[in-house]
Parts: C-alpha cells; sequence; structure tokens
C-alpha cells in the first residue's frame, strides 16, 4: 500500500511539513509505504496566468506522485478561516475527472486556534467531495499546534494522539476494504 501525505500549505518551515513528516513515521511503522509532497514543491510559477488544459511537465511529474498512491492524508493548516489558496490551486491542477475521483482521503487539521483547523478541513472535504473523492470519517484535529506539537515527540496531547494512532489504522484497512471490493472501470 502506498499513501501520500500532503502537506497543504505553501510556507517553508511550516507545522503542516513538520506534522507531515510526523505522520509518515506512524504509518512507515505500520508498514505502509509512505510519502509527504509538500505544496512547497508545487510549480507554482508554472501554472501561473491560468493554463488550464495546457502539457506542462512540471506539473505532470509533481502530480505523478499523488496520482500513484493508493490514499492521500492532507495535512491542513487554518489560514484566514479556511484552507491555504496554494491548496485550491493544487486541486484545480488535478487531472479533471480523475484527480480525485474515487481516490482515498484522510484529514488532518492544524492551527494555532482552538479549532484546531476544523474550518480548513470541512471546506476541502466539501471540494474533495464534488470531486467525487472517497473521505474517511475519522478526522483529526491539532489545536494549538505550537504548544501541543513537537516534531520528536509528536501530538502532546494524549487524547489528540490516540484518535491520530485510530485514525492511521482506520485509514490503512479503508484502503484496504476499497481495494479488495473496487470493480475495475468499464472501457
Amino acid at each position: 500500500m502506498k499513501i501520500t501525505i500532503i502537506s497543504g500549505t505553501d510556507r517553508p518551515g511550516s507545522f503542516s511539513d513538520k506534522v507531515s513528516k510526523f505522520v509518515r513515521s506512524k504509518y512507515e511503522s505500520l508498514g505502509v509505504d509512505a510519502n509527504v509532497a509538500s505544496l512547497t514543491e508545487f510549480p507554482l510559477q508554472s501554472v501561473a496566468g491560468g493554463k488550464y488544459g495546457k502539457d506542462i511537465p512540471e506539473l505532470k511529474s509533481f502530480n505523478a506522485q499523488l496520482l500513484d498512491s493508493d490514499g492521500w492524508v492532507m495535512v491542513i493548516p487554518e489560514y484566514n478561516g479556511s484552507f491555504p489558496g496554494i491548496l485550491k490551486m493544487f486541486v484545480d491542477y488535478l487531472p479533471y475527472p480523475g484527480g480525485l475521483n474515487g481516490k482515498p482521503l484522510s484529514f488532518i487539521g492544524e492551527g494555532d486556534g482552538s479549532f484546531g483547523g476544523l474550518r480548513a478541513v470541512e471546506q476541502m472535504q466539501m471540494v474533495a467531495s464534488y470531486r467525487d473523492a472517497y473521505i474517511f470519517p475519522e478526522r483529526v484535529f491539532i489545536q494549538r499546534v505550537r504548544k501541543n506539537f513537537d516534531e520528536q515527540e509528536g501530538i502532546k496531547d494524549e487524547m489528540v494522539q490516540s484518535l491520530l494512532d485510530k485514525q492511521i489504522k482506520g485509514f490503512v484497512d479503508y484502503i484496504g476494504r476499497l481495494t479488495a471490493t473496487s470493480v475495475p472501470a468499464h472501457s
């Protein structure tokens, strides 16, 4: 099984990047082939100006690592009551309709406030549902991330860490069940 953890911001040194790397190690401890795709690497300059429908090699290369995965974990910070604009740009430049169609997605929100990215995750879930992704229902929210997360120790709040562990195991099982019951597409 291959899972890609998407760090949902292009802010260098972000907590989303740190949380994504921590989550990767948790998946790897279960024997999952997990990698992190940070939106700091998204080829924004290559798509600037609305180059929809064009052949953009840098974009194909970036997307290839994600589209090949069995499922995605989206680590999303809350910026100004929503998710970062780069995350919407990323979704807008995924292949349509197939980019998210039938892709299992799991969500982790993080933020400095008391809601831990709740609004950002819920808004991204609406976008992902519109694009026909399979939404794993167990979400995790890391509140006051600067205080409650450490790169070496992980999540300091035992309850949230327990929820993350449950989410990770459940998402692996969810992808396994979807894969076992999937019907090949008709040509």
